[in-house]
């Protein structure tokens, strides 16, 4: 009797609330993923525009692979992408780092010298000087 019961779950009602109970917590980091996006753009958007000198100290990327099945007779496919992160280094001391797309990743050196223009965590430009 015993042994119909765990069967009963894994096929029966009992995989029904197990899988609503996934299906949730997916939903439910996507929401917490995009209400924290929207709270850091809001942020970023009544953040003063600063620009002061700094030193580019450290660069780094993130490179990110998915797989994506293709279904029944179908190849599945591989995506890439890539975020790049450049660490700046004020008069002051204090370290920063911000997101970028990699047209301005590829244009920085470390060691480069020059003003840091920003907003907040959004990365607005650096200039030489």
């Amino acid at each position: 009797m015993e042994e119909v019961y765990h069967m009963g779950f894994f096929w029966g009602g009992g995989f029904d609330v197990l899988f609503t109970l996934v299906f949730l917590l997916v939903i439910g980091t996507f929401v917490v993923t995009a209400v924290r996006g929207i709270f850091q753009w809001n942020k970023n958007n009544h953040s003063p525009r600063l620009t002061v000198e700094a030193t580019v100290v450290a660069k780094r990327t993130d490179v990110s692979h998915h797989h994506h099945s293709g279904g029944v007779n179908h190849a599945g496919h591989t995506t890439t992408s890539t975020h790049y992160y450049v660490t700046f280094q004020v008069e002051s001391g204090d370290r920063m780092e911000l997101s970028m797309d990699g047209h301005a990743y590829g244009m920085l050196v470390e060691g480069d010298r020059g003003k840091l223009s920003f907003q907040g965590t959004r990365y607005l430009g650096f200039e030489r000087g």
